[in-house]
């Protein structure tokens, strides 16, 4: 796997840009690339120390066109030196608030204030937490939301992965190379993953449990033991005794901080734009998972990035904000 080397601790930085993107993944990188071969000025926002979004925590991807099979990481990473020859990306800024002051838009963070002609929003999403006893407790001690972040330290234990989906799928996949057993525990009475996980999951013989509740996790105390569900079709109370689990059940999109200067988001805080990006605030886009009615694919995020910077070329050559 290809090691990151971008200082996660950046102070050399301007903070004043012709556009400001807000999230280092597949679609701020590949709006960024088109934003600078336009001729503007381009800097990268990124929340965390390490930049890739979901892609860098993809256990493994196999429908990237270009790439046959390869680990999130190592393509997150290449699209960083794709980008990072073009413009710049300033690690550890947490956006707290947008405001527009004349013709630019102030972007309020944690260390300082940015100032931008337009703004590409691609946060991205964070993985959705169950809510259920024991998993404040229990989060860091065998309850982990990244199969490839903690996965390792799982080698030769019993996991499960919670949620039967795509996501779900691929970590229980990833997982089976490490772990002694791997499970996949879903609420719901289908597989809704795509059937080449559903084969791939079979030929490895990963044991799928539908219909089941997640009641509880439990531990000693100090480290993590196991989960107690209800089977659904029954209504019988089962206990699996683990060492890790995984919780892949949905995402949240990271908005919040667009609340104030009036984007209007959907009923879950996804972005509603129109299908070039805009949203309903002249200046700002959006692009990728943030978006209503993402596929969550980092195809469709990389093709995202690059309309929105397009359209946003053209709406400034256009002068329509």
């Amino acid at each position: 796997m290809m090691q990151f080397n971008i200082s996660s601790t950046e102070r050399d930085y301007e903070t004043d840009y012709d556009v400001i993107i807000i999230g280092a993944g597949a679609a701020g990188y590949s709006a960024g690339v088109y934003i600078k071969r336009s001729g503007m000025s381009v800097a990268i926002l990124e929340r965390e120390s390490v930049p890739g979004g979901n892609t860098a925590v993809s256990p493994l991807v196999e429908n990237y066109l270009g790439y046959k099979a390869i680990e999130g990481a190592d393509l997150a990473e290449d699209f960083r030196k794709h980008y990072a020859q073009y413009g710049k990306i300033i690690t550890e800024i947490d956006v707290r608030d947008i405001k527009k002051e004349g013709d630019k838009f102030r972007i309020i963070t944690n260390r300082s204030d940015f100032t931008a002609k337009a703004i590409i929003v691609t946060t991205g999403t964070t993985h959705r937490k169950m809510n259920v006893k024991g998993e404040d407790e229990y989060y860091g001690k065998g309850i982990s939301y990244c199969s490839t972040c903690d996965g390792y330290l799982f080698k030769d234990k019993n996991v499960a992965v919670i949620g039967g989906g795509n996501s779900g799928a691929i970590s229980a996949l990833y997982l089976k190379g490490i772990a002694k057993n791997v499970s996949i525990i879903a609420h719901s009475k289908i597989k809704k993953c795509e059937d080449a996980y559903i084969k791939s999951i079979d030929e490895k013989k990963i044991p799928f449990i539908l219909n089941a509740e997640t009641e509880e996790f439990i531990g000693d105390g100090k480290k993590l033991t196991g989960l107690k569900y209800k089977d659904l079709a029954t209504g019988e109370e089962k206990t699996e005794n683990l060492d890790g689990i995984f919780v892949y059940i949905g995402v949240i999109p990271q908005t919040s901080f667009l609340k104030n200067i009036g984007v209007k988001l959907d009923k879950h805080g996804f972005i509603i734009a129109d299908e070039k990006g805009r949203t309903n605030i002249p200046g700002i886009y959006g692009a990728g998972d943030v978006l209503a009615g993402s596929e969550e694919q980092i195809a469709t995020a990389v093709g995202d990035g690059s309309k929105a910077a397009i359209t946003l070329y053209t709406d400034i050559i256009n002068k329509k904000f």
